[in-house]
């Protein structure tokens, strides 16, 4: 029974020293992402896309309001009848609707090409921090913008090496 318990409790020594040895780091990858000149082609993309959508969109609402300040004229002169009126307005109210919809779908154009754009820059920083924790023996790697990183010694900061990994100079 001892040699039991003195065997399970050198494993269990071993185990523990094994895993105090283990090499930890961090990373900043919001810094990464900002200095990669994919991500500013990307922002500037992104940026053109959301412009183009919302001026058509503005120019749409600025038609809307152009109509129905005319059709308010016509009915403060009296120069339409009450059922013209309420046909036309009725087309405004179905316009407005519209205008509404496009501006969802605009919000889910922008999130798919936001996705498109950034997804390939995510997994290709992902794939450089996990080429240099294993090129450099890390366990693991934080990123610390995560907030889950309580304490890290600044001698753990690996994103000099990412960078480097990535080609970016500074």
């Amino acid at each position: 029974m001892n040699k039991f318990f003195a065997l399970t409790l050198g494993m269990a020594l071993f185990f523990t020293a094994e895993g105090f040895s283990q090499k930890f780091g961090f990373c900043n990858s919001v810094a990464l992402l900002s200095e990669l000149p994919e991500v500013k082609a990307a922002d500037s993309d992104l940026q053109a896309f959301q412009t183009q959508l919302t001026k058509k969109g503005q120019e749409r609402v600025k038609a809307l309001q152009e109509a129905a300040a005319e059709l308010q004229r016509k009915k403060d002169q009296g120069s339409i009848s009450p059922k013209d009126y309420d046909t036309q307005y009725a087309k405004l109210e179905a316009e407005q609707t519209d205008i509404a919809k496009y501006e969802r779908e605009v919000y889910q154009k922008l999130s798919e090409k936001r996705e498109q754009l950034y997804k390939p820059l995510f997994d290709k920083v992902n794939k450089a921090m996990a080429d240099v924790a294993n090129e450099n023996g890390f366990a693991l790697v934080f990123d610390s913008n995560t907030q889950v990183l309580i304490y890290a010694h600044e001698s753990l900061d690996v994103t000099k090496l990412v960078k480097v990994k990535l080609g970016i100079s500074n």
